[in-house]
């Protein structure tokens, strides 16, 4: 997904899954779960919203 090409090349995409997940950087955890009222503050020190 993220190969080169011969000659000119359209811009590909972001990195994803085989079924199409992004990968890198996008927040993929479900909003329903019970334990998020737990988790108030991220492992970097950012409040969750």
């Amino acid at each position: 997904p993220m190969g080169g090409g011969e000659g000119r090349t359209s811009g590909g995409g972001h990195p994803s899954s085989p079924w199409g997940q992004l990968s890198k950087g996008f927040p993929t955890r479900k909003k329903s779960k019970p334990s998020n009222s737990q988790i108030l503050v991220r492992r970097n020190g950012r409040r969750v919203k």
